[in-house]
């Protein structure tokens, strides 16, 4: 026998088969960017607590690549990127220059710390990286560089120059080629210094006996920056998508969220748009 549903139960079952297709049309249709940026801001935490929040106020989804600071930019000049994140200055100036940006913007800042064994067996502890790391550098003392053409290799190049010691790190300088993350887990299993944004270094879990030795230096100022791509490089940049996202993250809205991000109480990162 045969049992044939009512008008009524016809319409509810249609409704079921046809909510599936709908919620996917809806995703489907939901605004998105890829912003490229660095492993610290991703490692750190902060794009975990910043996203949801950008998400509610504009309803755009967004995809972030982290990468170091250089691949990040070359992501972006490539056109595979809507939107850059990254903390190397001179390097974003050049890419805005070369016209792969449109208007770069501080968003916000932290420091860069050296990280190394409680013991400090190269005796670096104080507040002067170039003289910390001429002392890694006699005492032939491991270290784990980033070796990426990330934002803090860019910057620990920076001060092995001002130490005069480019050519001279000493026999335990190691590139890695790899993120932030990585790299403290490198520096934890072999008892190795290396030069950390604080952001990721709060974040991360695995210190073993590593700790902060070197802070406090003007020179380890850390800024970031943030900029949308030229869409007259790469016509398919979702500009008017983009801008929303600059104009949130450095918006009154978007830098109270950044201040927010706390690990332990510890703010990771200080807002500083339009200063």
């Amino acid at each position: 026998m045969k049992h044939r549903l009512s008008p009524l139960r016809r319409l509810f079952v249609g409704a079921l088969l046809l909510a599936p297709l709908a919620t996917l049309q809806a995703w489907a249709q939901s605004p998105s960017i890829v912003v490229s940026s660095t492993t610290s801001t991703e490692q750190s935490g902060l794009f975990a607590h910043l996203l949801p929040a950008f998400k509610k106020a504009s309803g755009i989804d967004v995809k972030v690549v982290a990468l170091g600071t250089g691949q990040a930019l070359d992501m972006a000049r490539r056109g595979d990127a809507d939107v850059v994140f990254v903390h190397d200055q001179a390097a974003e100036e050049k890419f805005v220059a070369e016209g792969f940006g449109l208007r770069r913007l501080p968003v916000m800042y932290n420091d860069f710390v050296l990280i190394g064994p409680k013991a400090d067996p190269a005796g670096t502890r104080g507040k002067d990286i170039v003289v910390a790391l001429g002392k890694v550098a006699a005492a032939h003392a491991p270290f784990v560089s980033r070796g990426d053409k990330s934002g803090t290799h860019a910057a620990e190049l920076r001060f092995w120059k001002v130490a005069n010691l480019e050519a001279s790190k000493g026999n335990g300088y190691r590139e890695c080629g790899c993120g932030m993350g990585p790299a403290l887990n490198i520096a934890a299993s072999q008892g190795a210094y290396v030069l950390a944004d604080r952001g990721t270094w709060l974040n991360f879990k695995n210190r073993a006996d590593l700790t902060v030795l070197v802070e406090g230096d003007h020179r380890l100022f850390n800024q970031y920056g943030v900029m949308v791509v030229n869409p007259a490089k790469h016509p398919h940049v979702k500009q008017v998508e983009a801008q929303k996202f600059v104009d949130w993250v450095t918006s009154a809205a978007g830098q109270a969220a950044i201040a927010d991000y706390k690990i332990g109480g510890e703010q990771l990162f200080f807002p500083n748009a339009g200063k």
